[in-house]
């Protein structure tokens, strides 16, 4: 299966260190001069530091040669930045080549997720798509920590044919029908871990944190069943698994982002500090737009919302949630 990863960011270059023991790997990049240095250096310094490239992944900024003879293309580019970078490949790219995608987001002038943007794109909407999601920090993936991933797509084949190529001793990858789910689920988990950060800022305690998870995910599962997804995608890896990675993890961008909001940073000088794309700040957008879109109540990701967009204090953010109207516990 030879493979060609559109992308050289984090998951990019942990796709390819999974990869290129078993599978022919080459990694396109669009900047050719960092390209030609980590071809050089074998080090991808911006975003994984001390994690070396083996020699065996082929690195090319040049669109052709990356898709030339390629059998699967995995799609490595934040969520905003897709569709322009797909239209480079649009001729290239060979009819019937599956695309899995390992972004998480939601394109905001479509509300598009990331592999209905590839179909788009490509002007294909029967092309087989999956994504791949789940709990898994790419900082632990390159050091072999456990760790497991969901394999999503309509084409169980698919699924399962990704299930096989990214399994080791180290990584266990489950299959599940529900793209629409688990999708959506990587993309708004984003949303609630800005909020998470927010709380580690202002110091509001664990309490206050794990509340903010519950909650969040009764939110995020809301939104999907009301868009057609499956509840128990929620309640599984790619949902309540990485919703909590990415809340806790202490090198995660968003979470991070939450954080120097919560110590009373602005928005534009902290994307500025962050290297990387923080894709939970134009995905709040997204989901407030779906959330409408839909009739979904979502008080959290509205807050978190007004303090991005709105200029609201975090304290003021929390201090409404707490004073909503009291009523019972519902998760759905």
């Amino acid at each position: 299966m030879k493979t060609t990863i559109i992308g050289n960011g984090a998951m990019a270059t942990v796709c390819a260190l999974i990869l290129s023991p078993r599978y022919p790997v080459r990694m396109w990049g669009p900047n050719a001069e960092a390209l030609a240095m980590l071809a050089r250096e074998r080090v991808n310094e911006r975003y994984l530091p001390g994690a070396r490239l083996p020699d065996e992944v082929e690195l090319t900024a040049d669109p052709e040669e990356a898709l030339a003879g390629c059998e699967l293309i995995i799609n490595a580019i934040p969520t905003q930045y897709i569709r322009a970078t797909w239209e480079r490949f649009v001729p290239l790219v060979g009819a019937g080549v599956p695309v899995v995608s390992v972004s998480k987001g939601i394109e905001q002038q479509t509300l598009l997720r990331p592999t209905q943007i590839v179909r788009d794109v490509l002007g294909d909407p029967a092309r087989v798509v999956a994504s791949l999601s789940g709990p898994t920090v790419a900082e632990e993936l390159v050091h072999c920590l456990p760790a497991t991933l969901c394999a999503a797509s309509e084409e169980e084949p698919f699924a399962e044919a990704l299930q096989a190529m990214f399994s080791t001793h180290w990584l266990r990858t489950y299959t599940n029908t529900d793209l629409l789910g688990v999708e959506l689920a990587g993309a708004t988990k984003n949303v609630i871990a800005l909020a998470a950060g927010a709380i580690d800022g202002l110091r509001a305690g664990i309490n206050a944190k794990s509340a903010l998870l519950a909650r969040g995910l009764a939110e995020i599962s809301r939104l999907g069943l009301a868009m057609g997804a499956r509840q128990e995608t929620f309640f599984g890896i790619a949902g309540v698994g990485d919703l909590a990675t990415t809340c806790f993890s202490p090198s995660g961008r968003n979470r991070t982002c939450g954080e120097m909001l919560g110590r009373g940073r602005k928005l534009d000088e902290v994307l500025e500090a962050i290297p990387g794309v923080v894709e939970g700040v134009p995905t709040t957008r997204a989901v407030v737009a779906l959330a409408r879109q839909h009739g979904v109540e979502m008080p959290l990701t509205q807050a978190i919302h007004r303090v991005l967009f709105e200029g609201l204090d975090p304290i003021e953010g929390i201090s409404s949630l707490m004073s909503r109207d009291l009523k019972a516990e519902r998760v759905n």
